[in-house]
């Protein structure tokens, strides 16, 4: 019996599978047809979840003990979840960047001159496209539609990187931690958790080595996302914790600290610390305190335009129906949802405001709101969108005598299977 066959026995797609591992599910593809071994922290999740032993999983997938070990010669592991080039792009950037280690030493009369000397070359010009991209990125539709462009701009910054000096290494770094966050961000909202983990990772080493602070703490706030979505708590507010700190070291006049609080309040509602999280909500809100461009509107775009739908989600997550529909409803009329300009925003009140109805046994407001979240999810193809009508429809169950909201369970578990 293979890797498939053993899926299949214990009623598992492909996607099922892929979700519960938070990989892609081509991922999965890939070591059933044994192109590629699990990467070693997947290694144990997965034999839990086909009910074998690490050993077993090895005789299964036709590999020798030794390759779980890591030993010279073993088959190609999935190392981040993809297998493909966005993992070459990945250990290039690494080994390019090892040459950079020394500047975590050099005085900061010195890492000045090093900062004013790439920005006369490469590094500056790698910034303005890397800029470029995050707008093109905030105007797409379909997300996915940028990811092309943002590998060969990886691609091209690694070549870019391999070699220089270390008086242009340092600037280099900062747009390379710049990349790598929207990186993540496009394999995040494609559901490719570990690709996104890993990107943001590399986005954080590297802001570390341009002691870009804001950036740095962007990188790890990301990051956090990740334990968030999987309902890591404890893990997402350590992160953030690290976050914050960073953050302090940053530009007090940008918003870096603020979005850091923000997410915190997220992490501290999935606890159900109330307290705790409206404590983090009330420190997100001085963002409105700042004076002048608090945000880049690239890799920091937290302006405080999100704090009632944030404010929405949080007390939703804490049961808080009532005050939730308030901020949410709030949020849903404001300017930037009239005009179109997000509608993975949109979507995510929306689907918050369905799941109110449907905990209050509401079957027309869950139908109103989440037909229109869904639609938004088609046209998108966003994978955040799509995420949040998973758990939608968990909160549809007692509906169920309903056909209408039956029928709208079937369209969201179909949406999520293809």
């Amino acid at each position: 019996m293979g890797l498939a066959e053993r899926r299949r026995a214990l009623g598992y797609s492909q996607e099922g599978l892929a979700h519960a591992l938070g990989v892609d599910r081509r991922t999965v593809g890939r070591w059933e047809t044994r192109e590629t071994a699990p990467q070693p922290p997947l290694r144990p999740r997965l034999a839990e979840l086909l009910q074998i032993d690490l050993d077993e999983l090895d005789a299964l997938m036709g590999q020798p003990q030794a390759a779980r070990q890591g030993s010279t010669g073993s088959p190609p592991c999935d190392h981040l979840g993809s297998g493909d080039l966005d993992d070459m792009i990945r250990r290039q950037f690494l080994r390019a960047i090892a040459v950079t280690s020394a500047l975590v030493a050099v005085s900061a009369d010195e890492s000045a001159a090093l900062v004013d000397g790439a920005r006369r070359g490469m590094p500056d010009d790698f910034l303005r496209m890397n800029g470029h991209l995050w707008q093109v990125y905030q105007l797409a539709r379909a997300k996915g539609s940028v990811y092309p462009i943002v590998r060969d701009q990886l691609s091209a910054l690694n070549d870019t990187l391999d070699g220089k000096p270390e008086s242009e290494t340092r600037g280099l770094c900062s747009a390379a931690g710049d990349l790598f966050q929207l990186a993540g961000e496009l394999a995040f909202d494609g559901n490719r958790y570990t690709d996104a983990a890993a990107s943001y990772t590399l986005a954080a080493s590297a802001s570390k080595e341009a002691k870009s602070y804001d950036l740095w703490a962007c990188a790890l706030v990301r990051h956090a996302y990740v334990d968030l979505y999987d309902r890591r708590y404890v893990d997402a507010i350590g992160t953030l914790s690290a976050a914050e700190k960073v953050a302090r070291r940053g530009d007090s006049s940008l918003s870096t600290r603020h979005w850091v609080a923000s997410v915190q309040a997220e992490a501290y509602a999935g606890l159900g610390n109330l307290a705790a999280c409206e404590r983090a909500l009330d420190e997100a809100e001085k963002v409105t305190d700042l004076s002048g461009l608090a945000h880049n509107g690239g890799w920091l775009r937290f302006d405080g335009s999100r704090l009632a739908e944030e404010r929405g989600a949080r007390y939703l997550q804490l049961g808080r129906l009532d005050l939730a529909e308030k901020a949410l409803t709030s949020a849903l009329n404001q300017d930037v949802f009239a005009s179109g300009q997000s509608f993975r925003r949109r979507g995510a009140v929306l689907t918050d405001l369905a799941s109110i109805g449907a905990q209050r046994h509401d079957p027309d407001q869950a139908l109103t709101y989440g037909r229109e979240a869904l639609q938004l999810a088609r046209a998108t193809s966003s994978g955040y969108i799509a995420r949040k009508l998973q758990r939608l429809r968990t909160d549809l169950g007692p509906l169920a005598h309903d056909a209408r909201v039956v029928e709208l369970g079937a369209e969201i578990d179909a949406l999520c299977t293809t």
